[in-house]
This record gives C-alpha cells, structure tokens and sequence, in this order.
C-alpha cells in the first residue's frame, strides 16, 4: 500500500473510532433518557424555598446532559405539602424536596435533621451530618420507609415570628394560638401555649383571618415575599427554635437503585451544590429584605422579654428527652446529636463568636 493510501486509511478508521463505529458494530447506543418527578412542601417557585427546589432539579438535569431530568411540583400541585414524604415513599414521584421535621408522625427522630431549639447553626449541622455520623443515622432511619435522604439547603437561623400584638411576657404568650412546626412548637405546648402546623401556603391567610394570633416562617427574605408586614406589624428574634433549617431532598430508593453509579454521582454532587448555594442565597438577601421590612415597610423589630427565652431555654431539654423516650432509634440520634453538638459549641464559641463580638 502506497504511503498515502495508508495515511487516508489510518485517517478513516480514526474517524470512525470518533463516531463511535468499531468495524461493522455500528454506532454506539444512545443513553436512555430518564424523567424524575420532584414534589414540595413548598409553593411553587416561592423564593429561597421553592427556587432552591427548582434550582436543584436544573442543577440535576444539566449535570447529567439531560439523561436524568426533573420536573418540579410545588404543594397542592400533585400532592399536599404535607404528603410529600408518604408520595416518595411510595414511588408515586421519584423525589421530594421539604425539611424533615415534618415528618414527626413518622419517627421521633425526624426533627433532629432539621432543627433543634437552642441547638446547632448550619456550619455545625453539616459538619454532623457530613463529616459526625448524622448523614449515615438518617439514612438508617428513613430507609424503613425506601427513601434515600440527601441535605439539600440550609436557611441558616431564623426568625422568631411575626405577632398580630406585642408580646409582654409569657403569660401574654400562653394566650394566644402560635403557629409553629418541630421540636420549637413542642417546646412551646410544654409551656401551655397553644400551637399548630400549617402549610406555609396557608399562613397568610389564616394570620389575617385570626385564625391564629402569631406564625412563624423563616426569616427576613422569605416572609417578606409572603407579605406578612401586610397583616402582623411585630417581628420578633432571635429564632431559638431554629438555630438552622437545614432541608431535605429524599429519593425513592428502588428509583435511586435504578440509576447507573455515575448519575447516582449527578443527583449526589448537585444536592451539595444546591444546599451551599441556598445557604448563600439566604444570608445574601435576608439582611437586604430585613432593611426593606423595617425602613419601608415600618415593621418593628423586638427581642423577646428574657423571661419567655429563659423559659424556653429551660424547657427544651425534658421536650427533648421526653420525644426519644421508647424509641430506641431516636433515642440514639438524640444523643448523637447532642454529643456532637457541645463538641461542635467550643469550637464556635472560641473562633466564630469571639472574632464577632470583637468586629468593628
């Protein structure tokens, strides 16, 4: 063979190879595209909540190169906010987005991965869950129900809720009907205040309609969108019922088993992402939306009296304990929690409190 029919060959298997042909084998089977179905507890696109939900589903859909896309539901949509774990569990959608502590009617253990009152930040809850052994205790957890749970967002601390009237003291607390969800709401009913859990969807019109007299929610940026200052003028911190909201996505587990280790890789890497952009998000906007609330909007700002807090403060260890007892399993994530979490304390009190009370 003359040399330059041996380079035009060389040069034509070369292409091939590049097109994916071997020989006669023909081209190389496409991958099979896969459609996942996302559920929330959130309202559709509702900000910090429902763009973290959709911007994990885009961040999912682009990582994979469209082989694993995911349509986002918010609540109502397909099913109630609060459904939204049974609808996973049992494979009526791939996965759902919302915070675990709603889950309590489930396990005793569910609130510990959302929040805890007078408990853990952000940075130390994902220093747990990722690094401590909270992440392997969760999975133990809700395999029981085919779930494979991921930390996917954190709306840092929050705030302690919006008030039709001002609160005096913990007697003018016990009069009235507080929404709030998690071990905060448990706290509250073990000092005789009146509580109960609503969809967020719901909140603004039972707070106007005074079906209930206070509601909490998040913190600057999310409420403000809800429009609570239309209807509560009285804002209160610090937000000792959720030093953190860290959020969920949970997976069907025979869908998760189903997919292929690289896109299991995908939805693993992209929930990470979300949940560090969110984390962002919120500390970016909160102070912003904070400014606009008591500037424009002329909300006033109060810290609760120091005798509800201290009561509060008192009260949460007996509501802890009392939630575990009988169940072993929650028993264990308590005190994993909670070991975790005074080790995690002196290391926030030395370097990240210290430089704080020392900034200009």
């Amino acid at each position: 063979m003359k040399r330059r029919d041996l380079m035009l060959a060389l040069g034509a298997g070369g292409l091939a190879s590049a097109c994916g042909r071997t020989g006669d084998a023909g081209p190389a089977p496409a991958r099979e595209s896969i459609t996942w179905n996302m559920v929330t507890t959130w309202p559709k696109n509702f900000p910090g909540l429902g763009t973290a939900a959709q911007h994990l589903a885009d961040l999912i859909t682009r990582m994979s190169d469209g082989e694993l896309t995911v349509r986002v539901y918010g609540a109502g949509e397909r099913v109630p906010a609060l459904e939204v774990f049974d609808a996973v569990s049992r494979g009526a959608a791939q996965m759902g987005h919302g915070a675990a502590y709603y889950w309590k009617g489930k396990s005793p253990a569910t609130p510990f991965f959302t929040a805890v009152p007078f408990g853990m930040t952000a940075s130390e809850m994902q220093a747990w869950l990722h690094v401590g052994g909270g992440m392997e205790l969760w999975r133990e957890l809700y395999a029981e129900f085919d779930l494979v749970p991921f930390e996917a967002g954190d709306t840092g601390t929050q705030m302690g809720g919006w008030f039709r009237e001002p609160v005096a003291d913990l007697d003018g607390l016990r009069q009235l009907k507080v929404r709030m969800p998690g071990l905060g709401g448990e706290v509250l009913q073990a000092l005789d205040v009146t509580t109960v859990n609503i969809p967020g969807s719901e909140l603004f019109t039972s707070l106007q309609q005074g079906v209930i007299d206070a509601a909490e929610w998040v913190g600057p940026y999310n409420d403000l969108a809800f429009g609570f200052h239309k209807i509560a003028r009285h804002y209160y911190y610090p937000g000792w019922h959720e030093p953190c909201g860290n959020l969920e996505a949970i997976v069907n587990k025979p869908a998760w088993s189903a997919l292929p280790e690289r896109l299991q890789t995908v939805v693993s890497t992209a929930c990470m992402a979300a949940g560090r952009h969110m984390q962002a998000q919120m500390r970016a906007n909160n102070q912003r939306a904070l400014r606009s609330l008591v500037d424009e909007h002329a909300v006033t700002l109060h810290r609760f009296p120091d005798d509800i807090l201290a009561a509060l403060r008192e009260a949460t260890p007996g509501v802890l304990e009392e939630l575990v007892a009988g169940d072993a399993f929650a028993g264990r994530v308590h005190g994993a929690y909670r070991d975790f979490a005074a080790r995690a304390r002196d290391w926030t009190a030395l370097g990240e409190a210290a430089i704080l009370e020392l900034r200009p």
